[in-house]
């Protein structure tokens, strides 16, 4: 049986998302807050973790570092009720799997669970290394040189490199990324792939303006070329 921590500081909200994932058969722990739910996570180590940005002490950003430092497979849906495209890239630079805006439907939040534990199963091609432009690349050990410095990637950014170094030169489309890369059965409005694809860019792209590596291919979707 999978897991699911829920740390949420609004006690509505965290008895409604507790019955949603209760019924469809998952063992659930509540915490109400972010040092409860660090302590949670350190004593139970759930299989996935529903993380509500905006609580009072310690933060939902915080929370979530935290847990990427204890953790980077276990994944991470943040709860957020910014629409600030600033912030969704922020909480993705902190390792955050994937964001919900609030309100939001619990069927949508359910099926992108389910979607990222898969993804989080499936088992790709091994791709040990990657080189292009003066960027080299070690999946292995998850460590990214740009020239003589380290660049740092987060667990979902080193999953979407991979993906593109396992189809180089290949057009694949944003729907193509939701359901190889995040799982997605479906594809909800989102902006997660575009948030990543730019974030690639600013990190690897010599000029993150003028791309020449991960290309967007207009009403196609985008093209990686080492």
């Amino acid at each position: 049986m999978e897991k699911i921590l829920i740390i949420e500081d609004d006690r509505a909200t965290r008895k409604a998302l507790q019955q949603l994932f209760e019924v469809e058969g998952f063992a659930v722990e509540v915490a109400q807050h972010g040092a409860e739910g660090l302590a949670a996570f350190r004593s139970g180590r759930p299989s996935f973790v529903i993380l509500d940005l905006q609580m009072p002490q310690v933060g939902g950003r915080d929370v979530c570092r935290e847990i990427r430092k204890q953790s980077e497979e276990i994944p991470i849906i943040v709860l957020t009720g910014s629409v600030d495209e600033v912030n969704r890239v922020l909480l993705l630079e902190l390792g955050a799997d994937d964001y919900v805006t609030k309100p939001f439907s619990p069927k949508e939040l359910l099926a992108r669970v389910r979607a990222v534990l898969r993804r989080s199963r499936r088992n790709h091609p091994a791709v040990e290394q990657l080189y292009f432009s003066d960027v080299s690349v070690d999946f292995a050990r998850m460590e990214v040189t740009r020239g003589t410095r380290q660049v740092a990637l987060t667990p979902q950014e080193f999953k979407l490199l991979k993906y593109f170094a396992q189809n180089p030169q290949r057009v694949v489309s944003r729907d193509q990324l939701l359901s190889d890369v995040w799982g997605y059965d479906s594809y909800p409005s989102t902006r997660t792939v575009d948030s990543h694809i730019l974030t690639l860019r600013q990190k690897l792209e010599p000029e993150p303006k003028a791309p020449v590596h991960f290309i967007t291919v207009h009403n196609a979707g985008y093209k990686f070329i080492p």
